[in-house]
């Protein structure tokens, strides 16, 4: 019988996976504002920061441009350009500086042809068509009783979790490479650092949170399809 037609009790393996989520998310939130708040002793702004390391990896050709919204910074490796919202881009704080340095991180790598970064612009595209197919197939597969289709649409979904891990090693990296730049350049001083380090390890949590989620909703697609077909 289709799980439509009577209480999805799969819907309760997601519940830690989600407070996880919510957890991290609150984490990154008000460790973000706690260090946006403490300017660094040299004030560089976020802009100065990126430059300064693009500069020194020999990126001169890499621009650093400001986005709109806020945690919105990221690495565009495709137009190889670094894009750093408002009050990155501007700010002298902690935070503006540790973030900076992270999207630099992704431009590092991008030179150097990181293995995982390589592996993950590679298969954007057919995961982004592969995740909006997954769920569609997966449910036309259980109301048709097609089992070969509902497995397809569990094996377009692993291409999601797939993703996320091959996020992971990514995301750790850039982190390590901007720390280690900004403690060794004296970008920032003492405390400055742990404080950086803060930032960046809650933000590396919501990709954890994100790979979980997926994992545990891969694991519900397939107890919804065994049940589907006993």
């Amino acid at each position: 019988m289709p799980f439509g037609f009577y209480p999805d009790r799969t819907m309760l393996m997601l519940i830690p996976a989600i407070l996880v989520a919510l957890w991290a998310q609150s984490k990154v939130s008000s460790t973000y504002r706690k260090y946006k708040s403490i300017r660094t002793m040299n004030g560089y702004t976020g802009e100065q920061v990126a430059r300064m390391m693009l500069d020194e990896a020999g990126l001169y050709d890499v621009p650093v441009v400001e986005t709109r919204g806020e945690l919105s910074d990221h690495y565009d490796p495709t137009r190889r350009i670094v894009r750093l919202s408002r009050d990155v881009f501007y700010g002298t704080s902690i935070s503006s500086a540790g973030i900076a340095a992270h999207e630099i991180g992704h431009a590092i790598q991008h030179k150097e042809h990181y293995k995982p970064l390589v592996l993950r612009t590679s298969i954007a595209t057919g995961v982004n068509f592969a995740s909006q197919m997954s769920m569609i197939l997966f449910i036309l597969g259980i109301f048709l009783s097609l089992p070969g289709l509902t497995t397809v649409g569990i094996i377009f979904f692993s291409a999601t979790v797939i993703y996320q891990l091959v996020t992971l090693p990514v995301e750790f990296n850039a982190s390590s490479r901007a720390l280690k730049v900004l403690e060794g350049r004296g970008i920032l001083l003492g405390n400055e650092v742990d404080g950086a380090k803060k930032v960046l390890g809650a933000a590396a949590m919501t990709y954890v949170a994100a790979a979980l989620m997926s994992i545990t909703q891969l694991l519900r697609l397939i107890a919804l399809s065994n049940r589907n077909n006993d």
